[in-house]
């Protein structure tokens, strides 16, 4: 069973790259974080047309989850049960489903700006709430796993250079003190194999060559529990989506298990 996760910075922006992807990668299930588009707007028959059903939780603007899955869609929940709000709302940044054996969040965390502003106490607050919502099933039987876009770099080694990060966020100690909270409950992080370099980036900036130059950093996370992380028989980034005109700044990891 072939599993990933990919923030594509826009489902309508991508959507040719991503069929394209789906139908040469031969991957089961696919968690997608940044839809930026309604759910109206989501393009479940393009999806439908190549096997894959879809669950989507999206309002519009930049957020927006999804999960497709061409082994079965079940028991979908849309939203992060106990999950704060911002601005007065619960923004759409979880949804989770049963897909064939495993148990699959797609989420994707907030940012947090800047470490003295409000969205960062409120990152912290939200995985507070995704630690206690996935307690249960992270210390359960089932191959269980919350993939997606966590915007913290686990390590000072998962940034290209940690100099250039003193004082911002997805690097400081209470964000990597939340990532050790779901360890805690039961959950370890799937660590892609390194292919081109030895760092296994999932993120590059636009900006000043981002991409070419490995400037990246590695906040595409997969964390899954004991079952999970004893199937995985491959993990590993797939740069070449990163590459060529029309690319998110983020490439898909995959996970291959054997349930």
């Amino acid at each position: 069973m072939r599993i990933a996760t990919w923030n594509v910075n826009s489902i309508t922006a991508r959507l040719p790259r991503l069929l394209a992807w789906l139908e040469s990668s031969g991957t089961d299930v696919l968690c997608i974080q940044e839809t930026k588009c309604t759910a109206e707007q989501f393009p479940a028959d393009e999806l439908w047309e190549l096997g894959y059903e879809s669950a989507v939780n999206a309002t519009g603007r930049w957020n927006g989850v999804a999960l497709l899955s061409r082994v079965g869609l079940d028991d979908v929940v849309t939203g992060l049960p106990g999950g704060p709000e911002y601005d007065g709302a619960q923004e759409p940044r979880a949804v989770s489903a049963t897909c064939g054996p495993v148990r699959v969040w797609s989420v994707y965390v907030p940012n947090g700006r800047e470490v003295a502003h409000e969205h960062y106490a409120y990152k912290l607050r939200w995985l507070e709430a995704l630690r206690a919502a996935v307690a249960q099933d992270a210390a359960g039987d089932r191959p269980f796993a919350v993939l997606g876009d966590y915007n913290i770099a686990p390590t000072d080694q998962d940034v290209w250079d940690i100099a250039v990060f003193e004082g911002a966020t997805h690097v400081t100690e209470p964000e990597r003190a939340a990532l050790a909270g779901l360890r805690e409950a039961g959950l370890r992080d799937v660590v892609p194999r390194p292919l081109k370099y030895d760092h296994p980036f999932t993120y590059w900036d636009y900006r000043q060559l981002g991409f070419p130059k490995n400037k990246g950093m590695r906040i595409d996370l997969v964390y899954g529990n004991k079952p999970f992380a004893e199937a995985v028989t491959d993990s590993y980034v797939d740069r070449e989506e990163r590459k060529g005109k029309g690319a998110s700044d983020h490439a898909p990891v995959v996970v291959d298990l054997d349930v």
